[in-house]
């Protein structure tokens, strides 16, 4: 299989660090509120796996290398998985599974309506990333799958609303978001200079 061994490193890269976190949490080397810190984590390791996701097309126009679409499926796969470990996390450590306060915590903080409406759209298009999907929606799927861009604004929005008073750090996601956003545009799309020969990405490849 083309790319097995690439896959397969994306696929540790991408697993080891909530077990990690999980590791640091159960040996108390997460502070007083080792549940706290594992939700800020997941949450902002799905806005990172989100931006590298979107990263895989402009890397494979510069570099001409097809095994940057070859695991941008895992790689949104993976987004998905965060933020899904993300909702425990905060349901578990944060509302202590207590249903009842779910309700006063939408109330006090309307920004998780907007991480759970980010939620709802990874999962709609993690469940329709299989080839299955793309042949029933046909060309659909594509206006589908353009929700990425809908998750990156929400995802962004979620975060501005947590650290408000320290934007550093959410600058330096939001501006690589517009970046990747931008080299989307077809003007600049031509622009991109490409470091190799272009080399044609086989039907099997571009289907991924």
């Amino acid at each position: 299989m083309r790319y097995s061994f690439w896959r397969v490193g994306v696929f540790i890269a991408a697993a080891i660090w909530p077990l990690l976190w999980l590791y640091q949490a159960w040996s108390f080397a997460l502070g007083p509120d080792p549940g706290k810190v594992l939700v800020d984590r997941l949450g902002l390791g799905t806005l990172v796996l989100l931006l590298v996701t979107l990263s895989m097309t402009p890397l494979q126009k510069l570099t001409g290398w097809p095994g940057w679409i070859a695991v941008r499926r895992q790689l949104g796969l993976w987004c998905f998985a965060y933020v899904l470990l993300h909702l425990a996390a905060y349901l578990v450590f944060v509302l202590g599974l207590d249903w009842s306060q779910l309700a006063v915590e939408l109330r006090k903080r309307p920004y998780i309506i907007v991480g759970a409406l980010g939620f709802l759209c990874l999962l709609a298009l993690s469940v329709t990333s299989n080839r299955y999907s793309q042949r029933r929606l046909g060309t659909r799927w594509k206006k589908l799958h353009r929700l990425v861009y809908v998750i990156l604004g929400l995802g962004l929005l979620h975060m501005l609303w947590i650290v408000r008073a320290d934007l550093k750090e959410w600058t330096v996601y939001a501006s690589i978001g517009a970046l990747l956003i931008a080299l989307r545009i077809p003007v600049v799309t031509r622009r991109i200079p490409r470091l190799v020969s272009r080399k044609p990405i086989s039907p099997a490849t571009r289907s991924l």
